[in-house]
């Protein structure tokens, strides 16, 4: 049996499937498109499964042995078996950026052995921002055609920047999280690009205190831990993936593990 790609291949090789994917987004982006539900009551649209369509395939053959969990996928109840390593995608995460047409929305591509997301690559592409890492090589962005590294920081003296959802929220969960901590500012933002601010040192802190599942955040999280990061339970133990239900607790992103 040959091989699987190393990571730095695996990187290298799933940028230009993103950005493949957020140009078939930007096609529906522009047009005067439809919103379904999905049983869940969630939104959809075509561009979620032009997107998904594109990536999975692209998946297959670059690594036929890792099987993929992808959230139309899962949403029609076709989620495959997976073990130690496997990827957890989202085709268009921020679908309700996507249908208010603010831009925030992204195309999530993660990797995850031992449930631990080991590799991300999240692409915004009405911003043309891409975020990407993986463990052990740092993590980077590209944007206005230049690519650079990213790292998180320590949060400064004049206290935390935390980013919250613009869509999903409960503000007295949040301010009951953030009672005692020294809070300088507070922004929004859509889909998994709270975590990448926080990845880029843009923010200290993401708390997310409502539902959300694992291909929302894998890829997200994985620039976010390449980057210097790290995603906690609310009690204090490592995010884990591969859960039955692909659930996630409620939890924190932070720049650093000592601010958390």
């Amino acid at each position: 049996m040959a091989r699987p790609p190393d990571h730095s291949t695996l990187l290298d090789a799933l940028l230009p499937v993103a950005r493949a994917a957020g140009d078939a987004i930007m096609r529906i982006y522009a047009t005067d498109f439809a919103v379904r539900g999905k049983d869940d009551a969630s939104p959809v649209t075509e561009a979620d499964e032009r997107a998904e369509a594109l990536i999975l395939p692209a998946l297959a053959r670059l690594a036929p042995d890792i099987p993929a969990v992808s959230e139309e996928e899962a949403a029609a109840g076709r989620i495959p078996a997976v073990g130690e390593r496997f990827w957890l995608v989202d085709p268009l995460d921020g679908t309700k950026e996507f249908i208010n047409r603010n831009g925030e929305f992204t195309v999530n591509i993660a990797l995850v052995e031992h449930g631990r997301p080991v590799l991300g690559v999240v692409f915004a592409p009405a911003l043309d921002r891409l975020f990407a890492g993986a463990a052990g090589l740092g993590a980077f962005v590209e944007d206005k055609g230049l690519r650079r590294p990213i790292s998180t920081r320590r949060p400064p003296a004049e206290g935390l920047t935390v980013v919250a959802s613009r869509s999903h929220g409960d503000a007295d969960a949040l301010a009951a999280f953030l009672d005692g901590r020294k809070v300088a500012r507070q922004t929004n933002a859509g889909s998994s690009l709270k975590l990448c601010l926080v990845a880029a040192g843009e923010a200290d802190v993401y708390p997310r205190l409502g539902r959300t599942m694992e291909w929302d955040i894998a890829a997200g999280d994985a620039v976010l831990r390449a980057a210097g990061g790290c995603v906690h339970e609310l009690g204090g133990s490592p995010l884990r993936y591969g859960k039955a239900d692909f659930a996630n607790p409620h939890f924190a992103a932070w720049g650093t593990a000592d601010a958390a």
